[in-house]
C-alpha cells in the first residue's frame, strides 16, 4: 500500500508540474530517419519554444515525416522549461501505482518465503548433524559404545 501511494503521488505531482507548450519546428522532418519503432513513422526534429522564464529553448521531439519548418507542435515541459514526456492520465497513474504495489507485495512475499526456506534448511541440517552425532555415540547392536 505504501508503494502504491508513493507511486500515485509521484505521478500526480508530474501532472501538476508538466505543461503543454507550443513549439515551432526549426527544421523540416523530410529526409530524417524514422525514430526507431517499427510501427512508428515519426522522426526526431529540432523544435524551439519559450520557457516560463521567457528564455528561448531548443530540443528534439518526434513529429510526422511530412512536417515542415515553422509548423507549430505541442510539446510537454517540466517546471523549469525543459522538455519532458507527456504526463500519464489519472487512470494510468492509478493502474501503474496498483501494479507497482502488487509487484512490491510479490517481492516481499518472495523474500519472506525465501527466508523461511533458508531457516528451515539450516534447522534441518543442524538437526541431522545432531542426529548423526547421537548415532555415532550409540552402537545399535550392543546398546552403546565405550570409551
Amino acid at each position: 500500500m505504501a508503494t502504491q501511494g508513493a507511486v500515485e503521488r509521484d505521478l500526480d505531482q508530474q501532472r501538476v508540474e508538466r505543461q503543454a507548450v507550443s513549439a515551432a519546428l526549426v527544421e523540416d522532418a523530410k529526409d530524417k530517419p524514422p525514430a526507431g519503432a517499427a510501427d512508428d513513422d515519426r522522426v526526431w526534429v529540432t523544435v524551439r519554444w519559450t520557457a516560463p522564464d521567457g528564455s528561448a529553448r531548443t530540443g528534439q521531439t518526434k513529429v510526422g515525416p511530412d512536417a515542415r519548418a515553422g509548423t507549430r507542435v505541442t510539446v510537454w515541459t517540466d517546471q523549469y522549461g525543459a522538455l519532458s514526456s507527456k504526463p500519464v492520465s489519472h487512470e494510468e497513474a492509478r493502474l501503474q501505482s496498483a501494479l507497482a504495489g502488487a509487484l512490491t507485495a510479490m517481492i516481499t512475499v518472495g523474500v519472506v518465503a525465501g527466508g523461511v526456506c533458508a531457516a528451515r534448511a539450516w534447522l534441518d541440517r543442524r538437526r541431522m548433524e545432531q542426529w548423526d552425532a547421537d548415532w555415532a555415540r550409540t552402537d545399535t547392536r550392543w546398546g552403546g559404545k565405550t570409551g
